[in-house]
């Protein structure tokens, strides 16, 4: 499921180009969601912040889906304050994506890192492989690669401390094509390096009929958590 206790964000990098957050925030202004009346621009939602606690069943929980928690128009203090809800919900595991891995890095030492946040940095091509020195110097207990959108070759990856890869290719209507070439050099990497490799999608204009299937199977490894998994067990 979702949580966005910030919505809106603005475009840095040619991963952005066709951001599926955007057009969902367009189309939610449309429909008259309040929550979308600022459409893309970056808003603060304190009035969600309590959602968690209202959940009575653990969760994966993608935080900000529509949102990068470290823009530089979210303060810091408002990012401790999801900090801390996510460190008051064990139960929940909270993913976490930015990229702005540069931002993340400088907060790092400010946030208490909890097993249950699990953070990532989106690598769309070999130009944005730097985001993973920062991640990898971060404070999280759980760190991935969120390879997606998929737009470029990447020909080596610092897999040091990740515990957890995943891949995709572009979505919509103007969704860049992604090469099996390009999948299966990163797939390679990780079963070199034993990382687990989840592949979410090939993509287009219609990610239902491309499907999921590289060489013929389907790849949903998933990272171990064995301390975590206990933990969770026992609430």
């Amino acid at each position: 499921m979702t949580w966005n206790p910030t919505t809106g964000c603005t475009k840095i990098t040619s991963g952005c180009l066709n951001c599926y957050a955007e057009r969902m925030s367009r189309r939610l202004k449309a429909m008259g969601v309040a929550k979308y009346q600022n459409g893309f621009q970056v808003t603060l939602h304190p009035d969600v912040l309590m959602e968690p606690y209202k959940w009575k069943h653990p969760k994966k929980v993608f935080v900000d889906s529509m949102s990068d928690l470290f823009h530089e128009n979210v303060p810091l203090e408002f990012i401790k304050q999801v900090f801390s809800v996510m460190k008051e919900n064990p139960s929940h595991i909270f993913q976490i994506l930015t990229k702005r891995s540069e931002i993340l890095l400088k907060y790092s030492q400010d946030l208490e890192w909890t097993e249950n946040i699990w953070m990532g940095v989106t690598v769309e091509n070999q130009e944005n492989t730097r985001r993973i020195a920062d991640l990898i110097k971060c404070g999280a207990h759980l760190k991935f690669l969120s390879i997606e959108p998929l737009i470029g070759s990447i020909k080596k990856i610092d897999l040091t401390a990740i515990d957890w890869v995943i891949v995709g290719g572009e979505s919509g209507p103007n969704a860049r094509p992604m090469s099996e070439d390009w999948v299966l050099a990163i797939r390679d990497q990780c079963l070199n390096n034993k990382v687990p490799f989840f592949f979410k999608q090939w993509g287009g204009k219609n990610k239902k009929k491309t499907g999921k299937l590289l060489e013929g199977r389907v790849w949903n490894e998933m990272p171990r958590m064995d301390s975590f998994d206990v933990l969770r067990n026992k609430k």
